[in-house]
C-alpha cells in the first residue's frame, strides 16, 4: 500500500476512490478526472433512481462502464455486486482514510446544506428535511447514522482487498492535506 509520499509506478486509466461516507470521494473523483483525462461515472447516480429507490439498471450501467478503458468512480455498493465488476478492471484504488471529525463535519455540511437549499442529486432526488434526520437512526433512512455505522468499514476490509486484488495499485490518504500533497505530486 502506497502512502501520500510515494510515487505512482504508473498512470492508471481506471480508478477506484474508496472512503467512509462524506469524506470526499466524489470531489476528488471529479479533480482527478479533469487532471488526467477520465470519464468520472458517479456511482451514486447509476444507483439511485426516484425518490431514493435503487434502479433495477444499475449493475448493468456498472458493467458497461467498468468495461470502458478509461474511467474513475467512487468504490461503493460492494455488497451490490460492484466488486466483481470494477474491482478487477481498475488499476489504482485511492484510501481516504481521514480522520472521524473531518468526515462527520463534511458530512454535515454537506447534508444540511442539500436539506435547506432542498438541492436536487442523483435522477432528481433531493435530501430529507432536517427534521426527518433527527427524527430517525435508522441506517437505510439516515446517512448520518449510515455514516456512523460504516465508520470503519474501509479500515476492517482494506487487507482483504489489497490480498484479494494483488494487480491493484492501492494509495492510502489519511488527511486532506496529504490527498492534496499527493495530488500536486501527481501534475
Amino acid at each position: 500500500m502506497l502512502s501520500a509520499d510515494d510515487p505512482l509506478p504508473f498512470r492508471p486509466s481506471r480508478v477506484l476512490i474508496a472512503g467512509v461516507t462524506g469524506s470526499g470521494k466524489t470531489t476528488l473523483a471529479r479533480r482527478i478526472a479533469a487532471a488526467w483525462n477520465l470519464r468520472h461515472v458517479e456511482i451514486d447516480g447509476l444507483y439511485h433512481g426516484p425518490e431514493w429507490t435503487p434502479r433495477p439498471a444499475f449493475l448493468d450501467d456498472v458493467r458497461a462502464f467498468a468495461a470502458e478503458e478509461r474511467w474513475i468512480t467512487e468504490w461503493q455498493y460492494t455488497s451490490k455486486g460492484t466488486d466483481e465488476i470494477m474491482t478487477p478492471r481498475a488499476e489504482l484504488a485511492i484510501w481516504l482514510d481521514y480522520p472521524w471529525t473531518v468526515v462527520r463535519s463534511r458530512l454535515l455540511r454537506r447534508t444540511i446544506g442539500r436539506s435547506v437549499l432542498r438541492t436536487r442529486v442523483y435522477n432528481d432526488n433531493v435530501e430529507k428535511p432536517i427534521w426527518r434526520l433527527i427524527a430517525t437512526r435508522d441506517p437505510e433512512d439516515n446517512i448520518l447514522a449510515w455514516q456512523t455505522r460504516t465508520r470503519f468499514f474501509w479500515a476492517e476490509r482494506m487487507p482483504q482487498k489489497e490480498e484479494q486484488f494483488p494487480g491493484l495499485t492501492i494509495v492510502r490518504l489519511t488527511h486532506p492535506r496529504e490527498t492534496e500533497r499527493w495530488l500536486r505530486a501527481q501534475a
